[in-house]
C-alpha cells in the first residue's frame, strides 16, 4: 500500500501563507495606530487653534478698551495697528519718547492676559513694519524694506525690555508692498505707514 506524505512544497506554501497572514495583521495594527495618532494630532491642533483664538480675542478686546477713542491706535481684523507717526519720526527707526507709553500699555495688557496662557501654547506676537511707497530720501536707510524692518525690530526690542519674552516675539519688515489704501494721496500714504501686531503661533 502506498502512503501519501505532505510534500516539502506544500509545507513551505502553508508556512508562507501563515507568514503573510502575520504580516497583514501587523500592517493592519500599524495602520490602526497611525489612524489613532493622526486623530489625536488633529484634535490637538483643533484645540490649539481654539485656545489661540480665545486668547487673541481676549487680548484684542482688552486693547480695544485701553485705546478706545484713539484713531491712530486701533484693532483691525486680527491685527493691532499703530500708525507709524505714533511711534516714529519721519524716516526714523528710533522710538519716540511720546510713543513709548502706548507700547507700555500694550505690554501691560499682554502680561495680564498671558497669565492664563497655557505655557505649552507657542504664541508669537508678530511685529510687522509697513511704509508708504514714497522713495526714501536723506536717510541712513537704503530702502523702505530696511526702514520697515528696523522699525519692527525697534518695537520688538522695546517690548522685550518691558517683560515680553523674546521667544514670544518676531520682527517682520514688509516695506511698501502691502498697502491698506492704494490711493496716491497724503492720507493714503499716512494710513499705509504703520506697525501691525498680530497674534500667531509657531
Amino acid at each position: 500500500r502506498r502512503h501519501s506524505f505532505p510534500t516539502r512544497r506544500s509545507s513551505d506554501l502553508t508556512a508562507g501563507q501563515a507568514t503573510l497572514a502575520e504580516r497583514d495583521a501587523t500592517v493592519a495594527a500599524q495602520a490602526e495606530r497611525i489612524d489613532e495618532l493622526d486623530r489625536r494630532i488633529r484634535q490637538r491642533l483643533v484645540e490649539r487653534v481654539e485656545t489661540l483664538t480665545r486668547y487673541a480675542s481676549e487680548f484684542f478686546g482688552r486693547l480695544r478698551e485701553v485705546f478706545e477713542g484713539n484713531p491712530d491706535i486701533r484693532v483691525v481684523g486680527d491685527r493691532f495697528v499703530f500708525q507709524s507717526e505714533v511711534l516714529f519720526g519721519s524716516g526714523e527707526a528710533a522710538l519716540s519718547e511720546a510713543g513709548k507709553p502706548d507700547l507700555d500699555k500694550f505690554a501691560a495688557v499682554y502680561r495680564q492676559v498671558s497669565e492664563r496662557l497655557p505655557p505649552e501654547l507657542p504664541v508669537v506676537i508678530e511685529v510687522i513694519g509697513h511704509t508708504d511707497r514714497a522713495p526714501i530720501r536723506a536717510s541712513r536707510f537704503r530702502s523702505n524694506w530696511e526702514l520697515s524692518t528696523a522699525r519692527a525690530q525697534a518695537v520688538v526690542d522695546y517690548l522685550i525690555r518691558q517683560g515680553i519674552p523674546p521667544q514670544r516675539l518676531a520682527a517682520v519688515g514688509m516695506g511698501e508692498f502691502h498697502p491698506v489704501d492704494p490711493a496716491d494721496t497724503p492720507e493714503a500714504f499716512r494710513r499705509n505707514r504703520r506697525i501691525e501686531l498680530k497674534i500667531t503661533s509657531r
